[in-house]
């Protein structure tokens, strides 16, 4: 009888999960018990999921925003406005800078202004680097008024990106509790690069139908359908009770920051040069390599999310910059369109579980009703990483070919795997002597 209980139940699960047909026969009293149990399941998984799509829904909205403007910007200043690489570069980092300087305000606002404030911030920002960067299109016979307007379309796009980000995963955890950290970063992962990869193309198509202005309009449309959205969308509560001060929680968060900054440089040279770096090689589809890179990172989030959560972060993580340096490395020695394509892929698949893995890690070291700006300051360095990629990548594509951009990118993800080791060393240690 028992047997029969556990077949049923891992039968459940599996039909559950899409693994397996329904078990056979079982007593009456068991078959009762095993239907009502699944039964039971689905409602609950869907009070899980539900909440944690409908608010990444708002990252997606930002982030194909970013993408629309990612494969095509650096173009239009390099070609069309008829600046140089590193200004090319900058033009693509100048969202991070905002990014870079904003996330911790976000962070803070997430947890005493609550997320859902935040986000509805981000969206207003992210609408009106729209209407700048249409305006900044409409300016282009005047190559430095067009740059400027198009450099603070992309300062209000990095706010935006901070506000949404990070609210997102607040807001997320607030709606599920924070048993489901990973789940939400996750799934906030995937809605983030599933975006870019849908931008990317979109946006190559739009500018070459309709020109340049009309990425501009196209993000300003978005916003303006996702706003009404997320103002109805319900609140969740703040946390109470004193705050650990930004000093305790950066020295818990920032170890791990440092090792997401490392794993990041590779998706900024993907993101920012890879365009240039076709361009150099006299190949096309550049905006196609950037969307297997995001379909590999989705179709990662999707097949391997749940390992986070089996084997532990620090696991995930190391095997996830290793595999990132092989890509990047691919990269580095690629002679062809299809060598590059695939060193993309490879980076993707291993960049695509470094946030989640150390950011549940890095979550967990502080209280809750400080997570808030902990996911902000642990995502400040994602910002660091792309900040630093557009003037760095360039000086050393200038000076050594835009190969050997990936290559360095490959070098900082080796060195993230001997930092991950320590400090999974490190957090053992307690439990080891105790």
């Amino acid at each position: 009888m028992l047997h029969c209980v556990i077949e049923a139940y891992t039968s459940c699960r599996l039909v559950s999960a899409g693994l397996s047909s329904p078990p056979c026969h079982m007593p009456d009293a068991s078959h009762a018990t095993a239907v009502v149990s699944h039964a039971a399941i689905e409602p609950r998984r869907f009070s899980v999921i539900g909440p944690i799509l409908s608010t990444v829904a708002f990252t997606f909205a930002t982030y194909l925003t970013i993408g629309l403007s990612l494969a095509v910007l650096p173009g239009f200043v390099h070609s069309t406005l008829g600046f140089g690489a590193v200004i090319a570069g900058l033009s693509i980092s100048m969202q991070y800078v905002a990014t870079l300087i904003s996330r911790a305000r976000a962070g803070h606002m997430a947890d005493t202004r609550g997320p859902k404030r935040t986000v509805m911030t981000g969206l207003v920002m992210c609408g009106v680097s729209g209407l700048l960067m249409l305006l900044g299109a409409l300016a282009v016979a005047t190559p430095a008024l067009s740059l400027g307007l198009i450099l603070i379309a992309r300062l209000a796009l990095g706010c935006a990106e901070s506000c949404v980000g990070t609210g997102a995963i607040a807001w997320g955890m607030g709606q599920v509790g924070h048993q489901h950290t990973a789940r939400v970063i996750s799934w906030n992962g995937v809605a983030t690069y599933g975006a870019i990869a849908a931008g990317a193309p979109l946006g190559v198509l739009i500018a070459h139908s309709f020109g340049f202005a009309a990425i501009g309009a196209v993000s300003l449309a978005i916003m303006l359908i996702a706003f009404p959205l997320a103002r109805y969308k319900r609140a969740t509560a703040i946390a109470v009770g004193e705050r650990s001060s930004i000093r305790s929680v950066a020295a818990r968060v920032v170890p791990y920051g440092i090792g997401l900054a490392l794993g990041s440089l590779g998706f900024g040279c993907i993101a920012t040069f890879i365009t240039l770096f076709y361009a150099a090689h006299g190949w096309t589809d550049a905006a196609l390599t950037l969307s297997i890179f995001g379909v590999m990172f989705v179709g990662t989030r999707f097949v391997f999310g749940k390992m986070i959560l089996r084997v532990g972060g620090y696991r995930v993580a190391i095997v996830s910059f290793a595999v990132e340096a092989m890509g990047l490395a691919m990269l580095w020695l690629a002679s062809d369109m299809l060598s590059a394509a695939i060193g993309a892929a490879v980076a993707g698949l291993g960049f695509s579980l470094i946030f989640p893995a150390l950011g549940v890690e890095a979550v967990n070291r502080v209280p809750e009703n400080s997570r808030g700006a902990a996911i902000g300051m642990f995502s400040v360095f994602l910002d660091v990483a792309m900040v630093a990629v557009g003037p760095l990548g360039g000086w050393i594509a200038a000076g050594m070919g835009f190969n050997s951009v990936y290559g360095f990118a490959a070098l900082a993800a080796v060195t993230a795997v001997a930092l991950t080791l320590v400090l999974k060393n490190r957090a053992m240690r307690p439990a080891t002597t105790a």
